[in-house]
């Protein structure tokens, strides 16, 4: 199953997309012979419980789940499998948020949270690393594959994800409707909602990849 774990609709503030748009830009991907299946919908800062994409998923077969993006004081964290309980321990509009400690709230309460864009300068995981923090135990994944890496932060995040022995995602990071699917998680496991998607990623059953490389 080829999911795009790393969207932002016109909720995140940089970002001019919208889910509709997303979905009809997919349906033209798939009549030019591209595959992909979903997306994940995690928008900066923010989580929705109200919002539900059931309808347009169902009416396009497409799987549409929510996660989010966070800002935290060691980089961008990218977040599944939010629940209620989660929310209520953790402010995702907090910039300076400890990302130990929203690791430990998710591994504790049936979520993931993993480092986005790991490469990135200033606000990617490998550049605190270098800086000297420790911690993050538990961490065994992080973003592989981004559509919007400049260059030299794909290396960046390859030279992390091999040093640590992490298993790597792909997402588009797209901002726009043609970017989405560009980079991808294959994943063995067919997966319909947010726990079945925390499941998958805690298994390691996946691999990153590109759109034009399937």
């Amino acid at each position: 199953m080829l999911l795009d774990l790393h969207t932002h609709s016109t909720a995140s503030d940089d970002s001019r997309a919208s889910i509709e748009q997303y979905v009809k830009w997919i349906n033209i991907l798939r009549k030019k012979g591209n595959h992909i299946d979903g997306f994940v919908v995690t928008d900066h800062r923010q989580f929705n419980h109200d919002v539900n994409y059931d309808s347009i998923s169902s009416e396009n077969g497409i799987t549409i789940l929510k996660g989010a993006e966070l800002d935290t004081d060691t980089g961008h964290f990218l977040v599944y499998g939010i629940n209620e309980k989660i929310s209520s321990i953790i402010n995702f509009a907090d910039v300076t948020m400890s990302a130990q400690k929203l690791v430990d709230v998710c591994d504790t309460y049936g979520a993931i949270a993993f480092p986005a864009h790991p490469g990135r300068a200033g606000i990617g995981f490998a550049h605190y690393l270098d800086n000297g923090v420790k911690g993050f135990e538990t961490v065994k994944t992080a973003e592989r594959l981004n559509g919007s890496n400049r260059p030299g932060e794909g290396e960046k995040a390859e030279e992390l994800i091999q040093s640590k022995g992490f298993n790597g995602t792909g997402g588009s990071d797209a901002h726009i409707v043609s970017a989405i699917g560009t980079c991808m998680t294959e994943f063995e496991a067919n997966i319909s909602n947010e726990v079945e998607l925390v499941a998958a990623l805690r298994s390691g059953s996946f691999k990153a990849v590109r759109m034009n490389k399937i």
